[in-house]
């Protein structure tokens, strides 16, 4: 008598499946059309410097007038992709941006990488991105978006806010601010919050 096994094919299905997609690697070297395209740099700069200024009337063809200065971007090294379809600039080795306000206060934000979209004027911040402001304020996040346009800052990514005007620290995820953080709005907050109390005496 010949006894028959009886096989789960259920079992077998899903470990033939597994079997076939983890036998499938993509070891094939592409060349020609289908190979991916090395992307160069229109123009690379070291020690670059970029000061952004306006000035006070409206110029006509060959007026000199005086101008200020708005804003200085420094950085050891920026490559410019303006040859793309999306054109910007990438601060691989971290960049510097002085921000002066109306009465020549400066303020500062640091990162360790940068690109700035040129068609948007928009500056993406990455890293260690610290903003200090003329006045000892101090926030701290890994994330930064500058909008050149608006004057506008904002992320969705965790901070740290220091005022020592009020002797406050307050930690969050989230929040947007003007340039020299005149108006401050917080998404959400969360941890210790320091409040220093007055004396009324």
């Amino acid at each position: 008598m010949i006894a028959f096994k009886k096989y789960d094919f259920k079992s077998i299905a899903i470990v033939s499946i597994a079997m076939l997609f983890l036998s499938c690697n993509d070891d094939y070297k592409r060349v020609g059309d289908e190979a991916i395209p090395k992307i160069y740099p229109q123009g690379i700069a070291e020690n670059f410097v970029l000061t952004y200024t306006e000035t006070l009337e409206n110029l006509e063809a060959e007026d000199v007038k005086p101008s200020k200065v708005i804003a200085v971007l420094t950085s050891p090294l920026s490559n410019n992709f303006d040859n793309l379809v999306f054109p910007h600039k990438t601060f691989p080795n971290g960049l510097q941006v002085e921000l002066f306000d109306e009465n020549g206060n400066k303020n500062t934000i640091k990162a360790d990488y940068g690109i700035i979209y040129s068609t948007t004027n928009l500056i993406d911040l990455q890293g260690d991105v610290v903003v200090e402001t003329f006045d000892g304020k101090k926030l701290e996040a890994p994330q930064l978006y500058y909008d050149q346009d608006s004057e506008w800052i904002f992320t969705q990514e965790k901070f740290k806010f220091t005022n020592p005007e009020d002797g406050t620290i307050m930690d969050g995820e989230g929040m947007d601010f003007s340039r020299d953080l005149g108006f401050f709005n917080a998404h959400k907050t969360y941890g210790l919050m320091t409040i220093k109390e007055e004396n009324n005496d």
